[in-house]
């Protein structure tokens, strides 16, 4: 069996969304044939709560060693834990390469400066790495004008050609994610590139949590219908129109008072909050928002409980919505709102999930987006169209599949 180092600075218990990337294939890969050795944090320098119940999601046969990382301080200089325990991943990198056989290293990113240690231990040890895109390392910041996101945005574009330049293989959770570092960087010669999502580790999805309170066990006549994740800048207009039509759905005598939108997770978010949007189109009292993160499985429990499922997307047809296959999963009728462009639109597709799904094509008019929500949204409430995805076209989507893609990937690379 051949063995791949992982090094990504966040692993269980931590609850960072990144976590799942890294997580969700070293779980499928010693099926493949692949031995995961995971470098990691410990948990003591993690800056979030840990949730100790994401052990229950990591397969035994992955080794996970542990590494200390420089504390934070006040002020917050350093947050970023790549850069915290950089050196600490670095030197366990190596012992581990002197003592045991290393055949191919994955750094998943954020955090995007372990991407330099890829291209250090390349340089010293010659072992073939690749690096794999979760988000954008050089990104549009053009609405984030304040110092930090500049200089961080300069920093990308000065470490990025060099982190990349030896890389023998490029991934990320889409091709629209990676393609730009391929344009920048390589103007003859590309590297071994392939794209996979996040996929989902159906294991996941049969773990229930005992005595778990629920966002809405205090008001039992509650019809809940729950939103879960973070509320990104380009998802403002679908948020703004979709209140707008509840709104209007009120005027028209075809709202149930019941009924009570949740959104859990969203975040320290800078932009203008949900609450503000629920408040300007006066459905304050239908909209619930909670910014604190939740663990995992008490996500994917609440899901599972909720009356249906909110997937908002984003007006960037690049936005692959990681929440997709946990949405669907939920065994809950899900409404979503969508780039036509977005490949979780495929997603939907392929499952014949569609009933509630609503796309944005770019240079439509708000007016007749305002008329396609209000109406997807009536008839998601209503229960009017049989909603019966078949889940199972969602395996060539699943961890398992995306972890045989980067493993093809390396194959053809070492």
């Amino acid at each position: 069996m051949k063995t791949i180092l992982i090094i990504y600075p966040h692993w269980p218990p931590s609850n960072l969304a990144g976590v799942h990337r890294a997580r969700l294939i070293a779980n499928f890969l010693p099926e493949l044939g692949w031995l995961p050795v995971v470098l990691t944090v410990h948990p003591d320098y993690y800056e979030e709560q840990p949730d100790w119940d994401m052990l229950k999601t990591v397969s035994e046969q992955i080794e996970v060693q542990h590494v200390n990382a420089k504390k934070i301080r006040k002020p917050r200089i350093i947050g970023d834990i790549g850069l915290r325990a950089f050196s600490s991943l670095k030197k366990a990198a190596l012992g581990l390469i002197k003592t045991r056989r290393i055949d191919f290293i994955w750094i998943p990113i954020p955090s995007f400066y372990l991407a330099v240690l890829g291209r250090i231990l390349y340089n010293q040890t010659k072992i073939p790495y690749g690096i794999d895109y979760i988000d954008p390392w050089v990104r549009d910041i053009s609405n984030r004008k304040n110092f930090r996101a500049i200089l961080s945005n300069l920093t990308a574009r000065i470490l990025e050609p060099y982190a990349v330049k030896k890389a023998t293989l490029i991934s990320g959770v889409s091709s629209p994610y990676y393609q730009p570092v391929l344009d920048r960087n390589f103007k003859n010669k590309l590297p071994k590139h392939v794209g996979m999502p996040y996929g989902f580790d159906p294991n996941d999805h049969q773990i229930k949590i005992e005595s778990l309170i629920y966002p809405w066990n205090g008001d039992p006549e509650c019809i809940p219908y729950i939103y879960a994740g973070a509320f990104l800048p380009k998802s403002d207009l679908f948020i703004e129109l979709l209140f707008k039509a509840i709104n209007k759905l009120k005027e028209e005598n075809k709202w149930n008072d019941k009924i009570k939108l949740y959104f859990i997770g969203t975040g320290n978010y800078s932009h203008k909050s949900i609450t503000q949007f629920a408040l300007e189109n006066k459905v304050n009292e239908q909209v619930i928002e909670i910014r604190d993160r939740f663990p995992f499985l008490h996500v994917l429990n609440f899901l599972s409980a909720a009356k249906g499922v909110l997937l908002i997307g984003s007006t960037e047809k690049h936005y692959t919505a990681s929440k997709t296959y946990q949405s669907l999963l939920s065994g809950r009728p899900v409404f979503s709102i969508l780039h036509s462009e977005s490949t979780a639109v495929d997603v939907f597709r392929d499952c014949k999930a569609v009933n509630y799904l609503c796309e944005y094509v770019e240079n439509e008019t708000k007016e007749l987006l305002l008329k396609k929500i209000k109406q997807t949204f009536l008839d998601f409430i209503e229960e009017n169209k049989l909603y019966q995805p078949d889940l199972k076209q969602l395996e060539k989507y699943s961890a398992k599949k995306s972890a045989e893609v980067l493993v093809k990937g390396i194959d053809k690379v070492i």
